[in-house]
């Protein structure tokens, strides 16, 4: 039985972070999931434009970071455990934590940026995959099928659905596609923290792990390698990447559970869900 234990609390009585408690949010913290969502979203749709090739990851931060003091936002990354950037940058065989700098991009490259801003006290966190110049086909390829994933994962939520419908959704549409789920970083919790529970494992049966109830606020946010699954952490202590060296692809989007559904709170204003963005 691969039910887990866990008690679900009102946030207002909660610990900040105790295993094992899952919160339950209502209408208000909704609201303001909503807003902080949404400017993080706005943030995503406004680097379109300044990711191309030769710009430096480092100006792709500078913009997060001066996009969110222009919003009255906070990068939740900034001083995060000692994380001295507002965004994460993972470019090709990075698989998430990439770390902004004076890399350049290059024609052909691929790369996530993961933006958490903080809004009055709530924490919206997303991430999209952008393209520099043209792309490989095998590159568009996996972005088209990791977005795919994180829909159809965000897709199975609802009351008495479970985080392993979950990640059944996702790993059942991503392997036969000769593709692979990454184990080691999973979604999580989040609200007024950043990370809480429960752990969303983008793998997984159905039935299995911790039922779902209205109130519940997420993220899903599947990496997809086309080699094998594997990772390692580099010296730096943030930046993984695939030990086989093959692409990898993520998409994030912060959820709620609804009484009846999912309410999704990092939807691009835009329509810039996924690349080719010029197709918009």
């Amino acid at each position: 039985e691969a039910r887990l234990f866990m008690n679900y609390v009102d946030p207002t009585q909660a610990a900040a972070r105790k295993t094992g408690q899952i919160k339950l949010y209502g209408p208000a913290a909704f609201a303001g999931m909503r807003k902080a969502g949404a400017l993080t979203a706005k943030c995503l749709d406004e680097l379109v434009p300044i990711v191309r090739p030769g710009v430096l990851t480092s100006e792709i931060d500078d913009f997060v970071q001066t996009f969110a003091i222009a919003h009255d936002a906070i990068p939740a990354t900034l001083m995060y455990r000692g994380y001295r950037h507002s965004t994460c940058t993972s470019i090709n065989h990075v698989v998430c934590h990439g770390i902004p700098g004076d890399r350049q991009l290059k024609e052909g490259d691929i790369v996530n940026i993961d933006v958490t801003l903080i809004v009055d006290g709530w924490y919206g966190d997303s991430s999209r995959m952008y393209t520099a110049g043209a792309i490989s086909r095998r590159a568009e390829r996996l972005i088209d099928v990791t977005y795919e994933a994180m829909m159809r994962g965000i897709a199975t939520v609802k009351p008495g659905a479970t985080t392993g419908d979950i990640g059944h959704a996702i790993q059942s549409f991503v392997e036969p596609q000769q593709m692979s789920v990454v184990r080691d970083f999973c979604g999580h919790g989040l609200g007024r923290l950043f990370h809480d529970e429960p752990n969303i494992i983008h793998i997984g049966k159905p039935g299995d792990g911790v039922v779902l109830r209205p109130g519940m606020i997420f993220t899903i946010e599947p990496m997809i390698n086309l080699g094998k699954p594997h990772v390692k952490i580099l010296s730096d202590g943030w930046t993984a990447v695939t030990r086989d060296r093959s692409l990898s692809a993520q998409f994030e989007h912060s959820v709620g559970v609804t009484q009846d559904g999912v309410e999704i709170f990092t939807l691009s204003p835009g329509k810039l869900d996924k690349p080719p963005y010029n197709a918009v």
